[in-house]
């Protein structure tokens, strides 16, 4: 059973930085792709942001140029490095493993907070 073990999260001032990493302790080679979706109460998840396993990257419109996606497949652990944060930023970040249709799986979520 694959467990994801997020860290990185906390409380920011916008414009500021945070990088969350994600390890999987089983390794991350082979996957389809790793991601980083965000949660905010009363609202669909929804994907941020994406690396596959030949390291294509995906970012959704609103943090284009601010964060960045990175895995190192040695410590089976994928980043995302979170620059010039927003209010609007704040949310609940959740790491997505796919290599369906065999294994997907879920991190716990982290805690992002951005005040103004």
């Amino acid at each position: 059973q694959v467990q994801l073990v997020e860290s990185g999260g906390g409380l920011v001032q916008a414009g500021k930085s945070l990088t969350l990493s994600c390890t999987n302790p089983g390794g991350i080679a082979g996957v389809n792709s790793m991601n980083w979706y965000r949660q905010v109460p009363g609202k669909q998840r929804e994907l941020v942001a994406s690396i596959s396993g030949s390291d294509d990257t995906y970012y959704t419109d609103a943090v284009k140029g601010r964060f960045t996606i990175s895995k190192d497949e040695r410590k089976g652990t994928v980043y995302l490095q979170m620059n010039n944060l927003k209010p609007e930023d704040t949310a609940t970040y959740y790491c997505y493993l796919d290599q369906s249709p065999y294994i997907v799986a879920w991190g716990q979520g982290t805690q992002v907070t951005v005040s103004s």
